[in-house]
């Protein structure tokens, strides 16, 4: 259902099916997924695929163009920025059950910041054409799936405009 993922490098494990066990194990770490039941995680099984990317392999490089997100199933990943001076910063470092790239398959705009793998990292992928499709064949998961992003962005422009009045206040 996914177009053509961007990696080529990685190796490709095929639909997300085979790991909603594993899948459900790891997401009291993220809240995208939390209240998915396992058999919720085999309806989206097929709308993603999985990937292993090797240690020092780049998921996502900043400035890329988007339209995918990405839930870690495995492994750990450093997440950077460059500064507007071209130094590469470290904003995270995330592991399983954590989501990246969230925002791009949103928005459409290019990639905020750089995904590293720092070990080697089981990932599924979810496009947007795939999102699409899961809204038109499974319309009740896809809407907990939006509920969730929705959500997720929410509480991080919260976090981030807190930041942003804590810079202002000193």
């Amino acid at each position: 259902m996914s177009p053509i993922p961007p990696f080529p490098d990685f190796r490709a494990l095929g639909d997300a099916t085979p790991f909603a066990a594993q899948i459900r194990t790891v997401v009291p770490h993220n809240g995208l997924f939390d209240d998915f039941t396992e058999n919720d995680l085999r309806l989206l099984g097929p709308f993603m695929t999985v990937f292993v990317a090797p240690p020092r392999g780049v998921i996502i490089r900043e400035g890329d163009p988007g339209d995918f997100m990405l839930f870690l199933i495995d492994g750990l990943v450093d997440v950077t920025k460059s500064d507007r001076w071209g130094n590469v910063r470290r904003i995270a470092v995330v592991r399983g059950g954590q989501a990246l790239g969230e925002m791009s398959m949103i928005d459409g705009e290019a990639r905020f910041a750089s995904c590293t793998a720092i070990e080697e990292t089981t990932f599924s992928y979810l496009s947007r054409p795939s999102l699409q499709a899961l809204i038109t064949e499974e319309p009740r998961l896809a809407a907990k799936i939006l509920m969730k992003l929705v959500f997720m962005l929410s509480q991080r422009l919260r976090q981030t405009s807190s930041k942003l009045v804590n810079i202002i206040e000193k």
